[in-house]
């Protein structure tokens, strides 16, 4: 059995702990809290499993890694406190572990990050002997996980274009729906998520892993960013109004050039109302939804609908899994794209 710990108190950790539950070949040893109130809870009831697991949430990280866990589960958030998150993901590949982790966007292309940040990722693999891959989870195994697979299924693929597409107007997020996607507020406000150099920022990386698998050399990465206005009042349920003349859809590209073509495209598609921008890709089922197009031989299309768990869950379980298959490889950095390969 691997060791396990799971390191946050978030929807993401909850999910770990409960994927880490129930793998055969993992247990859980420790969770490590990030929020006080949290502290001396038990795991199981964190993680709302209706029963006791006998591992009670403690704060003290540098005593969870002292005793050499084999594996950690790494899901403090690394979008807003990214510097920390990679502290703390270093601590623990020094420890030995093996570290599986949401996207900490510095080190999600490691080929790509700053020589500063990748050194001291490798340094911190060198001297523990730790092994580390982030895979995705915000956007799920459907927008990176599934174009990889398909591209393996044919010998000539030409290219990839993954489209999630969205409905925020179910969402209880409004810091994350108003603010940092702009949704509801003017089109001069240029929200977070929507800044120049954002975009490439968060889903680039995707695309040069794509562009990997592919075999290609990308010439550059493109941003395109469409928006549209509400022409009426819109009313949820969850986030109250959203005013006529605020911005009600928003269309985003990553696209990654080779030879004056778009080859690899990320792109998301999100509404606060389904009828706005009615000519933009539609989510195959209500709420959201991912399609994949692999153009080549064969031209594989897949579209991907919303089960009753959230895709975010099954990701996690997915990133869990990779604990045991991580566990029989050298140290080192690994991607998708390389355990694909292996």
């Amino acid at each position: 059995m691997i060791s396990t710990i799971v390191w946050g108190d978030g929807s993401v950790a909850r999910a770990a702990i409960r994927a880490v539950d129930a793998h055969p070949a993992l247990t859980l040893t420790a969770v490590v809290a990030t929020a006080a109130d949290r502290v001396g809870r038990d795991a199981g009831d964190l993680a709302a499993l209706g029963r006791v697991l006998g591992v009670a949430a403690t704060d003290d990280a540098a005593a969870v890694l002292a005793t050499r866990p084999g594996a950690v589960v790494y899901a403090g958030s690394g979008t807003t406190r990214s510097a920390d998150a990679r502290a703390d993901v270093v601590a623990a590949l020094s420890a030995g572990a093996v570290v599986v982790t949401p996207p900490i966007y510095p080190l999600y292309d490691h080929r790509k990050s700053e020589p500063v940040v990748r050194e001291e990722i490798r340094s911190a693999v060198r001297d523990g002997g730790g092994r580390l891959h982030i895979g995705d989870v915000d956007s799920d195994w459907a927008e990176h996980v599934l174009p990889l697979a398909l591209r393996s299924v044919g010998d000539r693929a030409t290219s990839i274009r993954v489209t999630e597409t969205v409905d925020y107007s179910g969402y209880d997020l409004p810091g994350s729906v108003r603010y940092l996607m702009g949704m509801g507020e003017p089109l001069s406000f240029v929200p977070p998520m929507l800044a120049p150099r954002m975009p490439t920022m968060v889903w680039g990386d995707r695309v040069r892993q794509l562009a990997r698998a592919l075999g290609v050399e990308l010439d550059e990465i493109r941003e395109v960013v469409e928006r549209v206005e509400l022409d009426v009042t819109v009313e949820t349920a969850t986030m109250g109004k959203f005013e006529a003349g605020g911005m009600g859809a928003v269309r985003v590209e990553v696209q990654g050039w080779v030879a004056g073509v778009p080859t690899v495209v990320v792109e998301h598609v999100g509404r606060i109302d389904p009828d706005v921008a009615p000519e933009w890709p539609h989510p195959p089922a209500g709420g959201a939804g991912h399609t994949v197009l692999v153009d080549g031989d064969p031209r594989i299309a897949v579209i991907v609908e919303p089960g009753p768990r959230s895709g975010g869950e099954t990701a996690v379980d997915r990133l869990v899994g990779r604990i045991e298959t991580l566990a029989g490889h050298e140290p080192g950095i690994y991607d998708e794209v390389d355990l694909l390969r292996r």
